[in-house]
């Protein structure tokens, strides 16, 4: 059953030292993440699965890694020791995990990276599976918005774009499962949504059930939009 989740963008530049001078400008949104994660940890979950978007779909222990050195950053952290390298998404979500380790128990979490283009009805089958391998299930759920909010953002500008952000940001501060279920993927592909795949994943694992939510942030500061949200089972 899902108890709780966390809801986080997973961009490079959310770690401190790959942004270097401009690790200023995500203060307020690391803290958000931060808030997040404590929240979810607190919730006390049996498993915490981390959820995110990749090229191919894939399954990872314990042991998966945190690696940013394919991104220029000679940094490698969670995990185990000579554990395997996750992909960007999940290692994110496992660099943030890592700034909990006082009240993280390591043994209890598990990654699963979904392909970007999976179908909106496969995602949300795997979501409602994963929320049947325990108890008390948390899910820390890594996903960016539409990458076209600015003439400068990998996209470019696209009118479409700030609607379909606030409209994911509605449906996750509402903790509304069907409204991000119903997206759509050739839309949010267009977009540039990397988040898609892994949102309708959560709303597989929360089904009808209801959840007080709350949206901490919706930024869009590299013309990429960025939320996080936390809900919690009522």
């Amino acid at each position: 059953m899902l108890i709780a989740a966390a809801v986080c963008p997973h961009p490079p530049l959310l770690v401190p030292e790959m942004a270097g001078a401009a690790a200023g400008e995500l203060d307020d949104l690391r803290a958000a993440c931060d808030t997040a994660v404590r929240r979810l940890v607190r919730a006390e979950p049996e498993l915490i699965l981390v959820v995110g978007g990749a090229d191919r779909a894939a399954e990872y222990g314990p042991d998966g890694r945190c690696d940013l050195r394919p991104y220029g950053l000679d940094l490698v952290c969670g995990g185990r020791p000579g554990g395997p390298s996750l992909p960007l998404s999940l290692s994110i979500g496992a660099w943030l995990l890592s700034r909990r380790t006082a009240d993280l128990d390591p043994d209890r979490v598990r990654y699963r990276a979904l392909a970007f283009d999976a179908p909106a009805g496969e995602c949300a089958r795997l979501g409602e599976r994963a929320a049947g391998r325990a108890g008390r299930v948390g899910m820390l759920v890594m996903g960016d918005g539409s990458a076209c909010r600015s003439e400068k953002a990998p996209g470019y500008l696209d009118e479409r774009a700030e609607p379909y952000d606030a409209g994911v940001a509605r449906a996750l501060g509402r903790a509304d499962a069907a409204a991000l279920a119903a997206l759509d993927p050739g839309l949010s592909a267009e977009l540039g949504a990397a988040g898609r795949a892994a949102w309708q994943f959560l709303a597989g694992a929360a089904g009808d059930a209801a959840y007080d939510a709350e949206l901490l942030a919706h930024q869009a500061p590299y013309g990429v939009g960025y939320f996080v949200a936390g809900w919690a089972r009522a």
